[in-house]
């Protein structure tokens, strides 16, 4: 039962990373979305968890994803500068305007 459980994470984690690295340069999706790819729709704040714990060398865009309402990681403060230079747009509020920088699949 253990070794199926782990596989099953390493399935789900594997899915995250394979969808990140899709996302394009000036475009987000949210955890939640990224989670729903995965087969996972309920697992948003796992994507979260992952994401977190990305090996440098893999080189994902992580700063591409996003909570809901386009707000920005507040444990990532460098997160918001490589979305600008993408050329992501902002709302006034601070967060991302997803309506015209959400990636539609």
């Amino acid at each position: 039962m253990k070794d199926a459980k782990a596989d099953k994470r390493r399935e789900f984690v594997k899915a995250v990373y394979d969808i990140v690295r899709q996302i394009p340069s000036g475009r987000v999706l949210t955890y939640g979305q990224v989670a729903t790819l995965a087969g996972c729709p309920h697992h948003a704040r796992q994507v979260g968890f992952w994401l977190s714990r990305v090996p440098q060398e893999l080189h994902l865009p992580c700063h591409r994803v996003v909570n809901s309402a386009g707000r920005l990681s507040p444990v990532f403060p460098e997160q918001r500068e490589r979305l600008l230079h993408e050329g992501v747009l902002f709302k006034s509020n601070g967060c991302v305007d997803m309506n015209r920088c959400q990636w539609k699949l």
